[in-house]
Protein backbone atom coordinates (compact mmCIF):
# COMPACT_ATOMS: atom_id res chain seq x y z
CA UNK A 1 0.00 0.00 0.00
CA UNK A 2 1.07 3.70 -0.89
CA UNK A 3 0.89 5.36 2.84
CA UNK A 4 1.65 8.64 1.09
CA UNK A 5 -0.94 8.75 -1.39
CA UNK A 6 -4.16 6.89 1.09
CA UNK A 7 -2.81 9.63 3.80
CA UNK A 8 -3.28 12.77 0.91
CA UNK A 9 -6.86 11.18 0.40
CA UNK A 10 -8.35 10.83 3.61
CA UNK A 11 -7.03 14.44 3.86
CA UNK A 12 -8.90 15.15 0.79
CA UNK A 13 -12.40 13.21 2.10
CA UNK A 14 -12.11 15.33 5.22
CA UNK A 15 -11.58 18.78 3.79
CA UNK A 16 -14.83 18.10 1.29
CA UNK A 17 -17.79 18.15 3.30
CA UNK A 18 -20.04 19.32 0.11
CA UNK A 19 -18.79 19.83 -3.75
CA UNK A 20 -18.34 23.72 -2.93
CA UNK A 21 -15.53 22.60 -0.58
CA UNK A 22 -14.16 19.94 -2.60
CA UNK A 23 -13.74 22.41 -5.85
CA UNK A 24 -12.13 24.66 -3.39
CA UNK A 25 -9.55 21.89 -2.39
CA UNK A 26 -8.76 21.02 -5.74
CA UNK A 27 -7.88 24.23 -7.03
CA UNK A 28 -5.41 24.85 -3.98
CA UNK A 29 -4.05 21.83 -5.31
CA UNK A 30 -3.83 22.92 -8.65
CA UNK A 31 -2.44 25.95 -7.98
CA UNK A 32 0.16 24.64 -5.87
CA UNK A 33 0.88 23.10 -8.95
CA UNK A 34 0.61 26.24 -11.06
CA UNK A 35 -2.22 25.92 -13.13
CA UNK A 36 -4.19 29.16 -13.65
CA UNK A 37 -7.67 30.10 -13.24
CA UNK A 38 -9.21 30.76 -16.57
CA UNK A 39 -12.77 32.32 -16.74
CA UNK A 40 -14.95 31.04 -19.75
CA UNK A 41 -16.59 34.65 -19.80
CA UNK A 42 -13.54 36.44 -20.49
CA UNK A 43 -12.06 37.78 -23.59
CA UNK A 44 -9.67 35.29 -25.27
CA UNK A 45 -5.91 34.87 -24.39
CA UNK A 46 -2.96 32.61 -25.46
CA UNK A 47 -3.06 29.35 -24.11
CA UNK A 48 0.99 27.94 -25.23
CA UNK A 49 1.37 24.47 -25.25
CA UNK A 50 1.99 23.53 -21.80
CA UNK A 51 -0.20 25.92 -20.11
CA UNK A 52 -1.93 24.76 -17.21
CA UNK A 53 -5.78 26.23 -15.87
CA UNK A 54 -8.87 25.61 -14.28
CA UNK A 55 -12.21 26.62 -14.93
CA UNK A 56 -14.40 26.61 -11.36
CA UNK A 57 -18.11 26.73 -11.53
CA UNK A 58 -18.92 26.64 -7.39
CA UNK A 59 -19.54 22.56 -7.40
CA UNK A 60 -17.23 21.68 -10.79
CA UNK A 61 -13.84 22.13 -11.40
CA UNK A 62 -12.24 21.67 -14.79
CA UNK A 63 -8.71 21.24 -15.15
CA UNK A 64 -6.87 20.91 -18.18
CA UNK A 65 -2.88 20.84 -19.70
CA UNK A 66 -2.96 22.05 -23.61
CA UNK A 67 -0.78 19.69 -25.34
CA UNK A 68 2.12 20.33 -27.96
CA UNK A 69 -0.15 19.72 -30.51
CA UNK A 70 -3.45 21.41 -32.11
CA UNK A 71 -6.21 19.85 -30.30
CA UNK A 72 -7.92 18.56 -33.34
CA UNK A 73 -5.01 16.79 -34.72
CA UNK A 74 -4.18 14.94 -30.99
CA UNK A 75 -7.63 15.39 -29.26
CA UNK A 76 -8.61 15.31 -25.53
CA UNK A 77 -7.79 13.01 -22.96
CA UNK A 78 -10.38 13.58 -20.72
CA UNK A 79 -10.96 11.90 -17.08
CA UNK A 80 -14.83 12.43 -15.66
CA UNK A 81 -15.93 12.07 -12.18
CA UNK A 82 -18.22 13.64 -10.09
CA UNK A 83 -18.34 15.94 -6.57
CA UNK A 84 -21.59 15.78 -5.19
CA UNK A 85 -22.94 12.88 -2.64
CA UNK A 86 -26.18 11.97 -1.49
CA UNK A 87 -26.79 13.87 1.86
CA UNK A 88 -29.28 16.11 3.68
CA UNK A 89 -29.89 19.45 2.28
CA UNK A 90 -31.24 22.26 4.21
CA UNK A 91 -34.57 24.03 3.29
CA UNK A 92 -34.37 28.12 2.57
CA UNK A 93 -37.08 28.33 5.39
CA UNK A 94 -36.15 25.38 7.75
CA UNK A 95 -36.94 26.17 11.00
CA UNK A 96 -39.73 23.98 12.29
CA UNK A 97 -41.02 24.98 16.29
CA UNK A 98 -42.70 22.94 18.45
CA UNK A 99 -42.68 21.10 21.73
CA UNK A 100 -40.03 23.45 23.08
CA UNK A 101 -37.78 21.89 20.05
CA UNK A 102 -35.85 23.83 16.34
CA UNK A 103 -35.75 21.49 14.45
CA UNK A 104 -34.38 22.28 10.45
CA UNK A 105 -36.12 20.66 7.79
CA UNK A 106 -34.56 19.19 5.28
CA UNK A 107 -34.92 17.42 1.66
CA UNK A 108 -33.18 13.96 0.79
CA UNK A 109 -30.42 14.97 -2.00
CA UNK A 110 -30.06 11.73 -4.22
CA UNK A 111 -29.96 8.48 -3.08
CA UNK A 112 -29.56 8.53 0.30
CA UNK A 113 -29.56 5.83 2.82
CA UNK A 114 -31.85 7.62 5.07
CA UNK A 115 -31.25 5.27 8.26
CA UNK A 116 -27.87 5.67 8.09
CA UNK A 117 -28.20 9.26 9.41
CA UNK A 118 -30.22 8.76 12.60
CA UNK A 119 -28.55 9.57 15.53
CA UNK A 120 -25.27 11.21 14.22
CA UNK A 121 -23.65 14.09 15.73
CA UNK A 122 -23.74 16.61 12.24
CA UNK A 123 -22.37 19.49 11.30
CA UNK A 124 -23.40 21.87 9.13
CA UNK A 125 -21.55 22.97 5.92
CA UNK A 126 -21.57 24.69 2.34
CA UNK A 127 -22.29 28.03 0.86
CA UNK A 128 -23.68 31.80 2.40
CA UNK A 129 -25.19 34.09 0.53
CA UNK A 130 -24.62 37.98 2.26
CA UNK A 131 -25.94 41.20 1.26
CA UNK A 132 -22.94 43.55 0.97
CA UNK A 133 -24.53 46.78 0.19
CA UNK A 134 -26.06 47.02 -2.98
CA UNK A 135 -24.74 43.48 -3.96
CA UNK A 136 -24.64 39.56 -2.77
CA UNK A 137 -21.26 37.89 -1.48
CA UNK A 138 -20.59 34.13 -0.96
CA UNK A 139 -19.17 32.68 2.14
CA UNK A 140 -17.97 28.49 1.85
CA UNK A 141 -18.72 27.78 5.90
CA UNK A 142 -17.76 24.54 7.25
CA UNK A 143 -19.00 24.08 11.12
CA UNK A 144 -17.30 21.42 12.22
CA UNK A 145 -19.31 20.90 15.49
CA UNK A 146 -22.43 18.71 16.30
CA UNK A 147 -25.29 21.50 15.86
CA UNK A 148 -28.01 18.94 14.48
CA UNK A 149 -29.17 15.17 15.07
CA UNK A 150 -31.99 13.06 14.21
CA UNK A 151 -33.19 11.29 16.57
CA UNK A 152 -34.54 7.85 16.78
CA UNK A 153 -37.80 6.90 18.67
CA UNK A 154 -37.02 4.22 21.58
CA UNK A 155 -37.07 0.81 20.76
CA UNK A 156 -39.83 0.94 24.03
CA UNK A 157 -41.61 3.03 21.22
CA UNK A 158 -41.26 1.14 18.54
CA UNK A 159 -41.03 -2.47 19.38
CA UNK A 160 -40.78 -3.65 15.61
CA UNK A 161 -37.68 -1.77 14.47
CA UNK A 162 -35.44 -4.52 14.45
CA UNK A 163 -37.86 -7.23 12.35
CA UNK A 164 -39.00 -4.47 9.86
CA UNK A 165 -35.99 -1.88 9.85
CA UNK A 166 -36.23 1.88 10.93
CA UNK A 167 -38.57 4.19 8.36
CA UNK A 168 -38.68 7.36 8.43
CA UNK A 169 -40.97 9.99 7.10
CA UNK A 170 -39.10 12.79 5.21
CA UNK A 171 -40.84 15.14 5.63
CA UNK A 172 -42.35 14.83 9.61
CA UNK A 173 -39.27 12.70 10.96
CA UNK A 174 -36.71 13.23 9.43
CA UNK A 175 -35.71 17.10 10.49
CA UNK A 176 -32.99 17.11 12.24
CA UNK A 177 -33.05 18.98 16.31
CA UNK A 178 -31.11 21.65 16.63
CA UNK A 179 -32.00 24.00 19.15
CA UNK A 180 -33.89 24.16 22.12
CA UNK A 181 -36.12 27.29 21.88
CA UNK A 182 -39.57 29.02 22.73
CA UNK A 183 -42.06 29.85 20.02
CA UNK A 184 -40.93 33.77 20.20
CA UNK A 185 -37.29 33.44 20.04
CA UNK A 186 -34.96 34.88 17.15
CA UNK A 187 -33.65 33.17 14.15
CA UNK A 188 -31.02 30.69 15.48
CA UNK A 189 -29.50 29.89 12.20
CA UNK A 190 -29.47 32.68 10.77
CA UNK A 191 -27.42 33.80 14.23
CA UNK A 192 -25.16 30.94 13.70
CA UNK A 193 -24.02 31.76 9.83
CA UNK A 194 -23.90 34.95 10.81
CA UNK A 195 -21.29 34.17 13.13
CA UNK A 196 -19.16 31.82 11.00
CA UNK A 197 -19.26 34.29 8.43
CA UNK A 198 -19.01 37.80 10.56
CA UNK A 199 -22.09 39.45 9.66
CA UNK A 200 -25.23 40.69 10.86
CA UNK A 201 -28.26 37.54 10.85
CA UNK A 202 -30.60 39.83 8.75
CA UNK A 203 -28.07 40.14 6.05
CA UNK A 204 -28.09 36.49 5.79
CA UNK A 205 -30.26 35.88 2.51
CA UNK A 206 -30.16 32.45 1.24
CA UNK A 207 -27.69 29.44 1.38
CA UNK A 208 -26.69 26.59 -0.32
CA UNK A 209 -25.98 24.13 2.98
CA UNK A 210 -25.73 20.80 4.06
CA UNK A 211 -25.93 18.53 6.88
CA UNK A 212 -22.64 15.84 7.64
CA UNK A 213 -21.54 12.98 8.90
CA UNK A 214 -18.58 14.95 11.56
CA UNK A 215 -16.80 11.22 12.07
CA UNK A 216 -13.47 11.79 10.43
CA UNK A 217 -12.12 9.65 6.96
CA UNK A 218 -9.50 6.81 8.41
CA UNK A 219 -8.04 3.72 7.07
CA UNK A 220 -8.81 0.77 9.16
CA UNK A 221 -9.24 -2.76 9.19
CA UNK A 222 -6.73 -5.18 10.84
CA UNK A 223 -4.36 -4.03 8.54
CA UNK A 224 -4.85 -1.10 7.19
CA UNK A 225 -6.90 -2.34 4.23
CA UNK A 226 -9.82 -0.13 4.10
CA UNK A 227 -10.77 3.71 4.08
CA UNK A 228 -13.81 4.49 5.99
CA UNK A 229 -15.38 7.55 5.36
CA UNK A 230 -18.20 9.63 3.96
CA UNK A 231 -18.24 10.82 0.66
CA UNK A 232 -16.33 7.70 -0.86
CA UNK A 233 -18.78 7.89 -3.57
CA UNK A 234 -17.37 9.67 -5.49
CA UNK A 235 -14.56 11.79 -4.11
CA UNK A 236 -12.83 8.47 -4.21
CA UNK A 237 -12.12 9.33 -8.30
CA UNK A 238 -12.01 12.46 -8.03
CA UNK A 239 -9.28 12.53 -5.93
CA UNK A 240 -7.32 9.37 -8.34
CA UNK A 241 -8.16 11.99 -11.17
CA UNK A 242 -6.78 14.99 -9.04
CA UNK A 243 -3.30 12.40 -7.63
CA UNK A 244 -3.16 11.17 -12.35
CA UNK A 245 -2.76 15.12 -13.31
CA UNK A 246 -0.47 16.16 -10.91
CA UNK A 247 1.63 13.59 -11.17
CA UNK A 248 1.90 13.17 -15.04
CA UNK A 249 2.85 17.09 -15.83
CA UNK A 250 6.37 16.28 -13.95
CA UNK A 251 6.70 14.10 -17.57
CA UNK A 252 6.14 17.37 -19.43
CA UNK A 253 3.28 18.25 -21.88
CA UNK A 254 2.67 15.67 -24.36
CA UNK A 255 0.77 15.72 -27.94
CA UNK A 256 -3.05 15.35 -26.53
CA UNK A 257 -4.37 18.27 -24.54
CA UNK A 258 -5.44 16.79 -21.11
CA UNK A 259 -8.80 17.58 -19.23
CA UNK A 260 -9.77 16.74 -15.84
CA UNK A 261 -13.69 17.53 -15.14
CA UNK A 262 -15.36 16.80 -12.17
CA UNK A 263 -19.40 17.11 -12.16
CA UNK A 264 -21.88 18.74 -9.39
CA UNK A 265 -25.41 17.13 -9.83
CA UNK A 266 -24.49 13.52 -10.80
CA UNK A 267 -26.24 11.72 -7.65
CA UNK A 268 -29.72 14.11 -9.13
CA UNK A 269 -29.42 13.30 -13.04
CA UNK A 270 -26.87 15.36 -13.94
CA UNK A 271 -29.07 17.97 -16.11
CA UNK A 272 -28.22 20.96 -14.43
CA UNK A 273 -25.95 24.24 -16.03
CA UNK A 274 -22.92 22.63 -14.66
CA UNK A 275 -23.63 18.62 -14.66
CA UNK A 276 -22.48 16.36 -16.77
CA UNK A 277 -25.53 16.34 -19.04
CA UNK A 278 -24.90 20.63 -19.51
CA UNK A 279 -22.53 22.01 -21.61
CA UNK A 280 -19.97 22.99 -19.45
CA UNK A 281 -17.27 20.99 -20.37
CA UNK A 282 -17.59 21.73 -24.44
CA UNK A 283 -17.69 25.00 -23.18
CA UNK A 284 -14.44 24.69 -21.67
CA UNK A 285 -13.41 22.16 -24.47
CA UNK A 286 -14.31 25.19 -26.92
CA UNK A 287 -12.44 27.63 -24.81
CA UNK A 288 -9.01 25.68 -25.19
CA UNK A 289 -9.52 25.26 -28.72
CA UNK A 290 -10.23 28.84 -29.40
CA UNK A 291 -7.08 30.00 -27.20
CA UNK A 292 -4.91 27.37 -27.85
CA UNK A 293 -1.41 28.43 -29.59
CA UNK A 294 -1.49 25.64 -31.24
CA UNK A 295 -3.80 25.47 -33.85
CA UNK A 296 -5.19 23.56 -36.80
CA UNK A 297 -7.88 23.48 -39.46
CA UNK A 298 -11.27 22.05 -37.93
CA UNK A 299 -13.69 21.87 -35.48
CA UNK A 300 -14.18 20.41 -32.40
CA UNK A 301 -15.99 17.45 -33.84
CA UNK A 302 -12.50 16.71 -35.39
CA UNK A 303 -10.89 17.05 -31.69
CA UNK A 304 -13.72 14.84 -30.62
CA UNK A 305 -12.67 12.00 -33.11
CA UNK A 306 -9.50 11.91 -31.65
CA UNK A 307 -10.09 12.14 -28.05
CA UNK A 308 -11.15 9.43 -25.25
CA UNK A 309 -12.94 9.93 -21.44
CA UNK A 310 -12.61 7.87 -18.78
CA UNK A 311 -15.82 8.06 -16.71
CA UNK A 312 -14.81 7.12 -12.92
CA UNK A 313 -17.70 6.34 -10.33
CA UNK A 314 -17.24 4.35 -7.71
CA UNK A 315 -18.49 0.43 -8.34
CA UNK A 316 -20.06 -2.24 -6.08
CA UNK A 317 -18.15 -4.65 -4.28
CA UNK A 318 -19.13 -8.07 -3.52
CA UNK A 319 -21.03 -7.84 -0.03
CA UNK A 320 -20.15 -11.24 2.16
CA UNK A 321 -23.10 -10.69 3.34
CA UNK A 322 -25.39 -10.17 0.39
CA UNK A 323 -23.16 -12.10 -1.89
CA UNK A 324 -26.11 -13.45 -3.92
CA UNK A 325 -26.79 -9.64 -5.07
CA UNK A 326 -23.80 -9.69 -7.14
CA UNK A 327 -23.10 -11.46 -10.56
CA UNK A 328 -20.51 -14.50 -9.42
CA UNK A 329 -18.55 -14.19 -12.41
CA UNK A 330 -18.40 -9.58 -12.43
CA UNK A 331 -18.37 -9.07 -8.38
CA UNK A 332 -15.14 -7.16 -7.58
CA UNK A 333 -13.45 -7.18 -4.57
CA UNK A 334 -11.78 -4.27 -2.44
CA UNK A 335 -8.02 -4.87 -2.54
CA UNK A 336 -7.86 -6.47 -6.11
CA UNK A 337 -7.87 -3.53 -8.46
CA UNK A 338 -10.53 -1.40 -10.16
CA UNK A 339 -13.43 -2.70 -12.30
CA UNK A 340 -14.05 -1.97 -15.66
CA UNK A 341 -18.36 -1.02 -15.24
CA UNK A 342 -20.15 -2.83 -18.20
CA UNK A 343 -23.97 -2.55 -19.24
CA UNK A 344 -25.26 -3.83 -22.56
CA UNK A 345 -28.10 -1.44 -22.32
CA UNK A 346 -25.11 1.24 -21.91
CA UNK A 347 -26.10 2.59 -18.73
CA UNK A 348 -22.33 2.17 -18.93
CA UNK A 349 -20.83 3.44 -21.55
CA UNK A 350 -17.75 0.49 -22.20
CA UNK A 351 -17.98 -1.17 -24.97
CA UNK A 352 -14.95 -4.21 -25.99
CA UNK A 353 -12.71 -1.89 -27.57
CA UNK A 354 -12.73 1.00 -25.03
CA UNK A 355 -12.83 -1.92 -22.02
CA UNK A 356 -9.60 -3.41 -24.08
CA UNK A 357 -8.13 0.22 -24.04
CA UNK A 358 -7.98 0.53 -20.21
CA UNK A 359 -6.74 -2.90 -19.47
CA UNK A 360 -4.18 -2.35 -21.35
CA UNK A 361 -3.38 0.91 -19.16
CA UNK A 362 -3.72 -1.17 -16.16
CA UNK A 363 -1.28 -3.84 -17.49
CA UNK A 364 1.47 -1.06 -18.57
CA UNK A 365 0.81 0.57 -15.03
CA UNK A 366 1.24 -3.08 -13.26
CA UNK A 367 -2.14 -2.32 -11.47
CA UNK A 368 -4.79 -5.31 -11.40
CA UNK A 369 -8.09 -5.10 -13.35
CA UNK A 370 -11.03 -6.27 -12.68
CA UNK A 371 -15.06 -6.42 -13.80
CA UNK A 372 -18.63 -5.59 -13.11
CA UNK A 373 -21.63 -6.14 -14.41
CA UNK A 374 -24.93 -6.01 -12.77
CA UNK A 375 -27.03 -9.29 -11.86
CA UNK A 376 -29.43 -9.59 -15.10
CA UNK A 377 -32.62 -10.02 -13.22
CA UNK A 378 -31.76 -6.31 -11.21
CA UNK A 379 -31.72 -2.62 -12.47
CA UNK A 380 -28.64 -1.05 -13.23
CA UNK A 381 -26.99 2.32 -12.44
CA UNK A 382 -25.42 4.94 -14.34
CA UNK A 383 -22.93 7.77 -14.50
CA UNK A 384 -22.05 10.55 -16.41
CA UNK A 385 -20.07 8.07 -19.04
CA UNK A 386 -23.15 8.20 -21.21
CA UNK A 387 -24.06 11.48 -20.68
CA UNK A 388 -20.81 12.67 -21.69
CA UNK A 389 -20.41 9.72 -24.76
CA UNK A 390 -23.73 10.70 -25.93
CA UNK A 391 -23.40 14.82 -26.22
CA UNK A 392 -20.03 14.63 -26.87
CA UNK A 393 -19.92 11.87 -29.83
CA UNK A 394 -16.70 10.21 -28.17
CA UNK A 395 -15.11 7.26 -27.07
CA UNK A 396 -15.20 6.00 -23.33
CA UNK A 397 -15.45 3.51 -20.87
CA UNK A 398 -16.80 3.55 -17.26
CA UNK A 399 -14.72 2.28 -14.12
CA UNK A 400 -14.55 2.35 -10.67
CA UNK A 401 -12.81 1.34 -7.59
CA UNK A 402 -15.02 -1.39 -5.47
CA UNK A 403 -16.80 -0.50 -2.27
CA UNK A 404 -19.36 -1.77 0.27
CA UNK A 405 -22.28 0.90 1.73
CA UNK A 406 -22.30 3.18 -1.09
CA UNK A 407 -24.60 6.39 -0.11
CA UNK A 408 -24.91 5.62 3.76
CA UNK A 409 -23.53 8.70 5.59
CA UNK A 410 -20.08 6.14 6.32
CA UNK A 411 -18.93 4.12 3.37
CA UNK A 412 -15.67 1.38 3.05
CA UNK A 413 -13.40 0.89 0.11
CA UNK A 414 -9.88 -0.47 -0.11
CA UNK A 415 -6.74 1.82 0.49
CA UNK A 416 -4.54 -0.40 -1.90
CA UNK A 417 -7.40 0.33 -4.95
CA UNK A 418 -6.70 4.14 -4.41
CA UNK A 419 -3.36 4.21 -5.37
CA UNK A 420 -3.90 1.71 -8.91
CA UNK A 421 -6.40 3.59 -10.07
CA UNK A 422 -4.34 6.62 -9.88
CA UNK A 423 -1.62 5.12 -11.36
CA UNK A 424 -3.61 3.08 -14.34
CA UNK A 425 -5.24 7.12 -15.01
CA UNK A 426 -1.85 8.52 -14.98
CA UNK A 427 -0.95 5.94 -17.38
CA UNK A 428 -3.72 7.73 -19.22
CA UNK A 429 -2.91 10.74 -19.64
CA UNK A 430 0.95 10.41 -20.38
CA UNK A 431 0.94 7.83 -22.61
CA UNK A 432 1.82 8.86 -26.06
CA UNK A 433 -1.34 7.03 -28.04
CA UNK A 434 -4.20 4.94 -27.25
CA UNK A 435 -4.28 3.00 -30.34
Amino acid sequence: MNDAIVDRFVSFLDASPTPHHAVATVASHLGARGFEAVRVADPPRQLPAGFRGYVRDEGSIFAFVVGNKPVVDAGFRVIAAHTDSPNLRVKPQPLQRSHGYVRLGVEVYGGVQVATWVDRDLGMAGVVHVKAGDSITSHLVDVRRPVARVPTLAIHLNRTVNSEGLKLNNQTQLPAVFALCDDDDGDPLRALLAAEVGCAPDDVTTWDLSLFDLATPTVGGANGEFVFSARLDNLGSCHAALEALTTAIDDGPVDHTTVVAMFDHEEIGSRTQRGAAGRALEHVMRTIMTNAVPQGPGTLSRALAHSFVISADMAHAVHPGFSDKSDAEHAPRMGAGPAIKLNVNQRYTSEGSTSAMFAMLCEEAEVPVQWFTTRADMACGSTVGPLLAAGLGVRAVDVGNPMLSMHSVREQCGSQDHGWMAAAMRRFLVRPKLG
